[in-house]
């Protein structure tokens, strides 16, 4: 397992404490998908509040400019969650976004690339106590990296751990000790190879995922492969799953890929059938309507949706509860046995019924 340095996020004014590295489990995190101009600020603090009940620990935004600053700074002077501004190309955005309650910077050096921008940002940063992840991407290394590729004089790894590590060196030389790294490729080999190799080469704790991983299916399947090795491998202090899709589609997969190498996160696990020509139970939209719920489990539960009787109690017998369809009936089930037949239309409430005796 790889020991990093250990980070604390927020810990200050409202803002709950989210600690990274060290032994502790990775952290999952999210990207808010919509612009902050404009934003409506009570909706937003609930759905982060979603967010949050979920499995998210940490959320970043995307900051383009100064007035959008502002707006994330009301917000999270208005959660608890430890919010994170995402800073591209204007250095001076970073220093305004330090204005506020804001837990953490996200730079990409590639898009910053004079050093004495970057110096400022460490300095306030550093005087307020504030950690700042480092993000490469394969789509924006620096110029002379992108020329040594395209030239075979390096490898998209070789120059994606070159891209780090030459900003790790101004980290040092500042002793900006509060410092995370990402190395992120769409390509999964390179993803898994180039962070693979910065972690034997820094302690400092790591944010992985794949960059543009693609929509729902396609970016699960290429980020459970790369996070999944690296997990296994004892790499990586936070996740993020990039999807085509929603956050809480995103926080979800994370806890799956978590859970499925071993770094815990406990909860809810559902199990539910693809669906067929038997049904009688539409499981497809029951999950879509209560997946958010069902996530928002602390409880480890095994929750069954099950499209008919044939695949329902039998198959499921080891499920805290389930529920089926029977004809113009639904049943729910605790453990294979039937507990109540009801009407399909009065099947939201019963379910709630059941779940609420088992919490």
């Amino acid at each position: 397992m790889r020991l990093s340095r250990m980070i604390k996020i927020g810990g200050f004014d409202n803002i709950e404490t989210v600690t990274i590295g060290g032994a502790t489990n990775p952290v999952i995190q999210t990207m808010w998908k919509d612009s902050l101009l404009p934003v409506d600020i009570p909706a937003a603090i609930l759905r982060i509040s979603r967010l949050k009940i979920m499995g998210c620990r940490l959320l970043r935004f995307a900051v383009p400019n100064l007035e959008a600053a502002t707006v994330l700074g009301e917000l999270a002077a208005s959660v608890s969650m430890p919010i994170v501004a995402d800073i591209h190309f204007d250095y001076k955005i970073a220093l305004r976004c330090l204005d506020f309650p804001i837990a953490k910077i996200r730079l990409n050096p590639g898009n910053i690339s004079i050093r004495s921008h970057v110096e400022k940002v460490l300095s306030k940063a550093a005087s307020q106590g504030i950690p700042i992840r480092i993000g490469i991407n394969a789509g924006s290394l620096p110029v002379d990296l992108r020329r040594a590729i395209d030239s075979h004089i390096l490898s998209p790894v070789d120059a994606l751990v070159q891209a780090a590590e030459r900003e790790l060196v101004i980290f040092q030389e500042f002793d900006f000790q509060q410092v995370v790294v990402s190395i992120k490729a769409s390509s999964v080999s390179e993803t898994i190879k180039a962070n693979r190799l910065i972690a034997e080469r820094t302690d400092v704790p790591l944010h992985i995922g794949v960059t543009e991983a693609g929509p729902l299916i396609a970016g699960v399947v290429r980020s459970t492969i790369a996070l999944y090795e690296l997990l296994k491998d004892g790499i990586g202090d936070t996740i993020r799953v990039s999807l085509s899709d929603t956050m809480e589609q995103e926080v979800i997969a994370g806890r799956e890929i978590l859970n499925a190498a071993g770094r815990a996160y406990k909860g809810v696990t559902i199990i539910s059938c693809p669906r067929c020509g038997r049904y009688s139970f539409d499981t497809h939209a029951f999950i879509e309507k209560w997946l958010p719920a069902l996530y928002a489990l602390k409880k480890p539960l095994n929750i069954a949706i099950m499209g008919c009787v044939v695949n329902g109690p039998g198959e499921a017998r080891h499920a805290d509860l389930g529920i089926t369809g029977a004809g113009n009936k639904v049943l729910l089930f605790r453990h294979g046995t039937v507990i109540r037949t009801i009407d399909a239309q009065d099947a939201d409430k019963a379910f709630a019924e059941e779940l609420d005796l088992i919490e």
